[in-house]
C-alpha cells in the first residue's frame, strides 16, 4: 500500500509542475477495498496545485 500511496503522489506532483504549480495545497488520501473478495485496494489523492512566490 505504501508503494500505491507513493506513486499517486509522485503523479500528483507531477501534473502540479506541468500546469506550473510550485506547491500542493489540501492533500488529501483516500483507500477503497475493492474486488471480489475486497482483494484490490483503489487509492486517490487529491489537492490543489498553486503557485507561491
Amino acid at each position: 500500500m505504501l508503494e500505491g500511496r507513493e506513486t499517486a503522489q509522485k503523479e500528483m506532483q507531477q501534473r502540479a509542475t506541468q500546469m506550473g504549480a510550485n506547491a500542493i495545497v489540501g492533500v488529501s488520501f483516500g483507500y477503497e477495498t475493492m474486488g471480489q473478495s475486497n482483494g484490490m485496494i483503489m487509492i486517490s489523492i487529491s489537492g490543489t496545485a498553486v503557485v507561491i512566490d
